[in-house]
């Protein structure tokens, strides 16, 4: 029986419609997959046609005011400042030791506005950290809005989805750049935010609006669905078999509150160069005492055989443990066993021969560069 507990997206009843089986998500009731289609089938058609996803879940966080830029820029690892208006910027969130707190997207409206899209399960324990840093930078003048249960979110994901919404939207999304968005308006009532963007490594758009207008929105955007509809819905359970082989990180997998963004491969969107809440702890790992960066990597793996590796499962060399499995699947894509992982950075290199203690019989792995997947160009 499920939780009464449990926070529903506005697009539950059409979950139930499609045949999607709801499981708990961050304490939102959210499909893992529907019925008539399944994981494989989902993904597959992501990476062939369209697919869309509830996203709902995920925290919307809207600060405003004369310092709002001042304060993200603080929090935020990314040069936020740099950022232009209508471009989105993938930053992380950390504590003083330099431990992540979340991977957040930051989209910067004008000087004044910002748009935070966070993950679900952190949302309320960052809602707390900003409150605490605003008590310690008292001058800064910003507000803060929760829009999470006031809006609703889609990601519409695949090789197919621009030419698709280019005929749908009042606005080419074709012509965005990766990783900016605009507003757009429905026939001058309803006004929704398209961002080009994704988390599954095809081309694709993020949309975000209403509450009131998304019930109709997702029936505009599926139109009479049935089993030859181009556009599709897809659950939780293919986007994440997506996200890795893209090597997109997941918080709780790849990330968290122990992991530095060094480590993890995202020194790309950590700037050193400006100060920020963990900077100091970050610039000392960065170092590693004079001995040139983090003492472990995260890193891809092929596996051998067809049992999947899991987060947790021990990486050895030599019989000797290196690191820990943060994720794995079978890859839907490319028809094998792949895992991302934390080693020691003297086995990090690609082409180091390793094994997984796949509940006690080692199994042998190679590291691999990442990502597993490329969409084609």
């Amino acid at each position: 029986m499920t939780s009464p507990q449990l926070k529903r997206t506005p697009f539950y009843e059409f979950h139930l419609r499609q045949g999607g089986r709801m499981v708990d998500f961050a304490g939102w009731e959210m499909p893992l997959l529907y019925k008539d289609s399944g994981i494989i089938a989902e993904h597959e058609h992501t990476r062939t046609a369209a697919s869309i996803f509830d996203v709902s879940h995920m925290g919307r966080l809207r600060f405003q005011g004369r310092d709002a830029l001042a304060f993200l820029s603080r929090i935020c690892t990314r040069n936020i400042a740099k950022g232009t208006q209508g471009q989105s910027m993938y930053s992380l969130v950390c504590r003083d030791d330099g431990g992540i707190l979340d991977d957040v997207i930051v989209s910067r409206i004008d000087d004044g506005e910002l748009l935070m899209v966070c993950n679900a399960s952190n949302r309320e324990k960052l809602l707390a950290w900003f409150a605490t840093q605003r008590q310690a930078s008292p001058g800064l003048k910003f507000s803060l809005t929760d829009e999470t249960f006031d809006t609703s979110m889609v990601a519409i994901q695949g090789p197919k989805v621009m030419a698709m919404l280019d005929e749908l939207l009042p606005e080419p999304p074709s012509q965005l750049k990766r990783y900016h968005f605009e507003v757009q308006r429905y026939m001058m009532v309803v006004t929704f935010t398209v961002f080009r963007s994704g988390y599954t490594g095809e081309d694709g758009v993020e949309i975000i609006l209403g509450n009131t207008a998304a019930g109709m929105a997702m029936n505009y955007l599926m139109g009479e669905h049935d089993s030859t509809s181009l556009l599709k819905p897809a659950g939780l359970g293919a986007r994440d078999t997506l996200r890795l082989e893209a090597a997109m990180p997941l918080y709780g997998h790849e990330l968290t509150e122990q992991v530095d963004p060094l480590s993890a491969g995202l020194a790309w969107a950590v700037d050193l160069h400006k100060d920020f809440i963990g900077a100091p702890a970050l610039r000392k790992i960065a170092d590693n005492g004079g001995g040139g960066g983090p003492k472990q990597h995260i890193v891809g793996l092929f596996i051998e055989g067809p049992k999947a590796a899991r987060q947790g499962m021990t990486v050895l060399a030599g019989g000797k443990p290196i690191g820990l499995i943060t994720s794995g699947c079978t890859s839907p894509t490319l028809k094998r066993c792949i895992a991302m992982a934390f080693v020691s950075t003297e086995h990090a290199a690609p082409g180091t021969q390793l094994s997984v203690d796949l509940r006690g019989t080692q199994i042998p792995a190679t590291v691999t560069p990442l990502p597993f997947y490329k969409r084609p160009k």
